[in-house]
């Protein structure tokens, strides 16, 4: 078997495993058993748990917001980029709930290195939802001197609201991915008090493009 291949079996059962029971309760004969390789030939590829995590970290980070920003098109309305941007995100940690909880839970709080690689993750895709947000807001208000303070402020808020949103989609029985990108839509496209009075974003049909 061609070693990248192999690898990436090892990347994906120690994903698994730090998913599933944590960095600190994780072991290398889990997840070598797992992968249905040695402990040896883990430690030959990826040298140690510490280096393991971190090449975990960094491609789950990858996958994600590569997915984010594929499902997004440019050449739609303001409202339905946000929408694809958000149903991506949703979709995607909705499909790989280990390799959400490696980023959102485990990275942040076993140390800085790691915490330093699910913050990049975090930057990058802060800024591309800026960029939708500026969109959006500047449309929205029809005010193309939109302070960058604000949009920034936004793009921040929204981020955060959605990692939250997701760590509890992950979590609670029957909620899809598609519901949770709607609830954070209706809040941050309709704003809460329209949302109050009974007026909600609607969705596109399943299937639109």
């Amino acid at each position: 078997m061609p070693r990248a291949v192999r690898e990436q079996q090892m990347l994906d059962a120690a994903v698994q495993i730090f998913g599933q029971r944590g960095y600190m309760a994780a072991s290398m004969d889990e997840i070598a058993e797992l992968a249905g390789v040695s402990k040896p030939l883990v430690y030959l590829y990826l040298n140690s748990k510490e280096d393991l995590f971190t090449a975990c970290i960094r491609r789950e980070a990858t996958a994600l917001t590569r997915a984010v920003r594929a499902g997004v098109r440019t050449d739609l309305p303001a409202d339905r980029q946000l929408w694809d941007g958000l149903r991506a995100f949703f979709q995607h940690t909705a499909e790989h709930p280990d390799a959400w909880s490696v980023l959102h839970l485990q990275a942040r709080t076993h140390g800085e290195p790691f915490a330093a690689e699910a913050a990049a993750m975090r930057t990058e895709i802060v800024s591309f939802v800026t960029r939708l947000v500026a969109v959006a807001a500047r449309e929205a208000h029809r005010d193309p001197d939109l302070p960058e303070h604000e949009v920034a402020g936004l793009a921040e808020a929204l981020v955060g609201a959605a990692e939250s949103l997701a760590a509890w989609a992950n979590t609670t029985p029957g909620v899809t991915a598609r519901q949770a990108a709607s609830t954070l839509m209706n809040f941050a496209w309709s704003g809460l008090g329209a949302l109050m009075r009974g007026r909600r974003w609607t969705p596109p049909p399943e299937g639109v493009v």
